[in-house]
């Protein structure tokens, strides 16, 4: 694999940087960073998800940066520019854990030289290293802003039950018997974490008969406000027939891939020129990204929620909560905020005791930083200037 260079600076916004960060636990890091003139400002960190990149916060990071904050947004461990992206279904995925990304945070805030950060940021998988920086480092990490994906807290240990037989245990593949459920109904479905956990499931997607970029543009378009389907609302609980509500790019066809799932929902083109929060000569630094490192590097963080890892390594931390003080922002329009019953209640109610409140922003769907990045800017800097 040829060395890795910096985003030329025609690729970005003016005012944001690309650099890499050596020596991260393991890891040769890529970041994205703005801000960072004159040197001691407050430090914000922001944390992508799948399939994204440091570059899913180019619109946010200059609003932040004048506002007098300094701004980086790494590409996490597995993804983009990163060392480490080569990855392999046969490989080992436990380094690509959540815990093990909160790991490579602290080793980056270290290496910038910092001994606090003003706030982590993250969305759709990126909330769940946001907010267990949070949980786990407060002292570091001095509060959180969780996008797109409901941070409902640790795992929780059987209480209480060592006089009444056996239980299940934390390794016993959580959503196994709801993913059994889900193949019965008619039409049969599947999960999109089980599928992104088969070995089939990079090939699918990196060659997919529309192309890489093709296929992106269909993906990002299926779960944004553009696409009318997105009108979503809470699943009663967690069981097959309230999944089956969730669209197709969640609950998939069990007979069917990604690839064809959002080939089935493209935009048209003049939707596609029209396209403003994602124009293509954006869409293709996602592309190019994409196209030469695959999917593996996301997936295997998926594969430890599947297989059980991510939830018996996070038992140590059954019972915590986030201290600090943390919000939630989302679109209005994402189905995220309730493909997990009870998380979003539970974030509000028990995860967080300093939470600050949940904002829904129209017109944006799960992209909701690229969809509607003004109001994003503006709620997270109201967010920092309420302590």
């Amino acid at each position: 694999m040829a060395a890795m260079v910096p985003y030329s600076e025609s690729m970005l916004p003016k005012g944001i940087r690309s650099r890499f960060v050596e020596g991260v636990n393991g890891l040769t890091v890529h970041v994205l960073e703005a801000g960072f003139e004159p040197p001691d400002r407050p430090l914000v960190t922001l944390f992508h998800g799948f399939p994204e990149l440091a570059y899913s916060w180019r619109k946010v990071m200059p609003r932040l940066a004048e506002a007098g904050y300094h701004v980086v947004a790494p590409d996490v461990r597995g993804y983009g520019r990163t060392t480490g992206t080569e990855v392999a279904y046969d490989d080992d995925p436990a380094p690509y854990s959540t815990l093990n990304k909160v790991r490579d945070a602290v080793w980056l805030v270290s290496a910038l030289g910092y001994r606090e950060v003003a706030a982590a940021v993250g969305h759709d998988a990126g909330a769940a290293i946001a907010g267990w920086c949070a949980l786990v480092r407060p002292d570091l990490f001095r509060s959180v802003a969780m996008m797109s994906a409901p941070f409902g807290g640790p795992p929780q240990l059987h209480f209480d039950n060592a006089l009444n037989g056996p239980a299940a245990t934390l390794n016993d593949r959580p959503g196994r018997n709801l993913n059994a459920a889900l193949a019965e109904l008619d039409p049969p479905r599947k999960h999109y974490t089980w599928y992104y956990s088969t070995r089939g499931a990079n090939e699918d997607m990196w060659h997919s008969p529309q192309g890489v970029h093709t296929f992106l543009r269909g993906y990002y378009h299926h779960k944004s406000a553009d696409w009318a389907g997105n009108q979503p609302f809470p699943l009663s609980g967690p069981v097959a027939e309230e999944f089956a509500k969730l669209p197709r790019y969640y609950v998939m066809d069990l007979d069917k891939g990604m690839a064809e799932t959002v080939a089935e929902e493209m935009p048209s083109a003049a939707e596609i020129r029209a396209n403003t929060w994602l124009p293509d000569r954006e869409l293709a630094v996602y592309a190019e990204e994409y196209g030469r490192n695959g999917f593996q590097g996301g997936f295997q963080g998926y594969r430890c929620g599947t297989s059980g890892v991510g939830a018996a390594e996070s038992s140590l931390f059954s019972g915590r909560t986030i201290d600090v003080p943390a919000c939630f922002i989302s679109g209005a329009s994402d189905w995220g905020n309730y493909q997990t019953p009870g998380a979003l209640e539970r974030m509000r109610d028990h995860a967080c005791t300093q939470f600050r409140g949940i904002h829904f922003v129209d017109g944006a769907g799960h992209w909701v930083q690229q969809e509607q990045a003004e109001e994003v800017s503006a709620l997270l800097l109201d967010f920092l200037r309420s302590g």
